[in-house]
């Protein structure tokens, strides 16, 4: 398994279950578990629900090397590039360029910090340390405001360096 990557508040990350072997991907079923949910998402970015109450933002295609800016509310995905200052200065380059075609991904709310997680991982296993590799799973915690949070997406290709940006506005 691999990626898509969600956030997940964490108030709501003992509720996702990651991948089963009941899901379609897995378990040939035809219920779909939350991992196979996340994978259903279109686009590159989309909102789905968590438990009862909860929302995750999947940060849908591939699950490259990807941060979180606090300071600007975006998450970057590294796609190509030779150094950590280029692959900053191509998202600042599509965050300054109004005329970058951003596509809207939905309005995702989370009621605080959450967690950045491959989705093939259940939230209540990744206090649990890998069998065969050691080591707890991938995750980052990210200092998200509460609050109700428009989605915009852009992926910059073709020329290098390549970047994934995915923006968070304020809904309220």
């Amino acid at each position: 398994m691999g990626g898509p990557l969600i956030v997940i508040p964490v108030s709501a990350l003992n509720q996702w279950g990651g991948c089963t072997k009941d899901g379609v991907i897995v378990g040939g079923t035809e219920v779909p578990d939350d991992y196979d949910r996340a994978c259903d998402v279109e686009g590159w970015a989309g909102i789905i629900d968590v438990g009862l109450e909860g929302s995750g933002l999947v940060l849908a295609d591939e699950p490259a090397t990807t941060c979180y800016l606090s300071e600007q509310n975006v998450f970057l995905r590294w796609l190509a590039a030779d150094s950590d200052a280029e692959f900053l200065e191509a998202a600042k380059a599509v965050l300054d360029d109004p005329a970058t075609e951003w596509e809207g991904c939905g309005v995702w709310e989370t009621d605080g910090a959450a967690v950045l997680l491959d989705s093939a991982v259940a939230g209540a296993d990744l206090a649990v340390e890998h069998r065969e590799q050691g080591g707890l799973p991938e995750q980052a915690l990210i200092s998200v405001p509460a609050g109700r949070w428009s989605v915009r997406a852009f992926h910059k290709t073709g020329d290098f360096p390549w970047v994934g940006v995915f923006q968070l506005l304020s809904a309220s």
